[in-house]
């Protein structure tokens, strides 16, 4: 996607193989800057300090990580340090350990000397599967776009509503939750995007804003509190989310606060969509609520908050009296029963263990 005059993606290899591009996100929106990964250290710490994040990205990185891990020591017993590292710095997100377990899978299968060279192939791979993912996914998504507007006055806009940011910075490219968005608008179809803030880490008021900033699709964003409000007014025809792990059965783990959206669009008749790439589906679990890993992250992300002064500093403040304590889980689990469908890569499923076993027979 763009940045700028320029097309990018949010991870690629260096031209010499010996090292991994990344855009840090934790600089954005008000700085861009990319980092040089080297060491499969490099990557666990880029993933657990979220200088990249999102359930797609965080896989693609770990199967560079891993690619980085061979090349310093291709034996089996490095790689299995390697990955445990990896599969250690954030718990929610599937993709992670599914990225790991494919290519500790291929890479076992060879010979040491065989392994470098595989490692590095396998982890482009991986990252060019999950743009073509996106891609399809944003495809039928954007049907769905095409059926609101044709129930809309001719040329009326499409208002969507989504939350944190699932859009190509959380991938290797595309998105999945703005795939469909970024389609309609080369589309030239009149889209509009209410991006909540996405408390407390605020990736929606920050990378949700500023990519689509950079793609000129029209936005508003607004505080995590206004969407059932929007709703109960008619100014949202349609919410799409993402997914850091989905059942089986069709309950979504997404970021904190995703729960609440999809309350109020049931009240309020909103239809509420996942978009879920197949990695995301963790095929061993039934109950969300009972079986997904909350990750809980530290209290200083609620307590303070970070921003751009007036001097143009990035600068840290705090927001909480110091004595109060903070509680800090970064994702909710949203029951199937509130989910109107899941947008996947090879079409919309229902939110269920018979719509999902339909599209993707070979794992139900």
């Amino acid at each position: 996607m763009r940045v700028g005059d320029q097309q990018r993606r949010t991870i690629w290899p260096a031209e010499d193989d010996r090292a991994v591009h990344i855009i840090d996100q934790t600089r954005l929106p008000h700085r861009f800057e990319t980092l040089r990964l080297t060491t499969v250290a490099d990557a666990a710490h880029a993933i657990r300090s979220m200088q990249v994040r999102g359930a797609p990205l965080i896989g693609a990185t770990a199967a560079y990580g891993l690619a980085l891990a061979a090349a310093s020591d291709p034996r089996e017993e490095t790689l299995a340090a390697a990955a445990a590292l990896l599969l250690a710095t954030r718990p929610t997100a599937i993709n992670l350990r599914w990225a790991l377990d494919d290519m500790l899978a291929v890479l076992k299968q060879l010979p040491t000397d065989h392994r470098v060279e595989t490692a590095w192939r396998r982890a482009a791979e991986i990252a060019d599967a999950d743009v073509a993912m996106n891609s399809s996914i944003g495809e039928h998504g954007l049907a769905l776009i095409r059926a609101v507007q044709r129930g809309k006055p001719v040329g009326e806009t499409v208002n969507i509503l989504t939350h944190c940011n699932a859009g190509w910075l959380a991938t290797v490219d595309w998105g999945t939750a703005l795939a469909p968005v970024y389609k309609a608008h080369h589309a030239g179809i009149p889209v509009h995007v209410f991006a909540d803030e996405t408390r407390p880490r605020n990736q929606g008021a920050s990378l949700t804003a500023w990519e689509l900033g950079q793609e000129q699709v029209p936005h508003t964003v607004i505080v995590d509190n206004a969407g059932g409000h929007l709703m109960q007014r008619g100014r949202v025809d349609l919410c799409i989310v993402g997914t850091d792990r989905t059942t089986r059965t069709g309950d979504v783990a997404n970021k904190i606060g995703t729960y609440l959206k999809a309350l109020c669009a049931r009240d309020c008749g909103v239809p509420f969509f996942v978009a879920a790439p197949s990695p995301s589906i963790d095929w061993s679990l039934a109950d969300g609520i009972k079986e997904i890993p909350i990750e809980e992250r530290g209290d200083a992300e609620v307590t303070s908050i970070t921003g751009l002064t007036a001097e143009g500093q990035q600068e840290t403040v705090r927001l909480t009296p110091s004595g109060s304590a903070a509680a800090n889980p970064a994702f909710d689990v949203t029951p199937a029963r509130l989910v109107t469908g899941l947008i996947t890569e090879r079409g919309i499923s229902a939110a269920s263990a018979r719509g999902l076993a339909r599209l993707f027979p070979e794992r139900a």
